[in-house]
């Protein structure tokens, strides 16, 4: 009973063990791989979602103004909902 109710354990690195080049030589690598992959594009959902409500919210309480004081959000949510590798490419 020493593990906290609601909170998962994991690791936050990818393994260590897994080949790029031969994917299917260790199964286990590969699906540890795999779920890494898929949770840090949830993170990554997660993180456009709350960057999402500021915006609406800053759109609702700046009104008119929301051209110049909500940019910042604007152009934090564009980034964040691009691919990675576009995002990249047009830095």
């Amino acid at each position: 009973m020493g593990r906290k109710k609601g909170v998962a354990e994991f690791e936050e690195s990818p393994p260590d063990d897994f080949d790029p080049s031969n994917p299917y030589k260790d199964p286990v690598a590969m699906l540890e791989m795999r779920e890494h992959i898929v949770r840090e594009k949830w993170i990554d959902i997660e993180k456009a979602k709350i960057l999402r409500e500021k915006l609406k919210w800053c759109y609702r309480i700046e009104g008119v103004n929301h051209l110049q004081k909500c940019r910042h959000l604007v152009h934090q949510y564009l980034d964040a909902t691009r691919p990675k590798a576009e995002a990249a490419a047009s830095e």
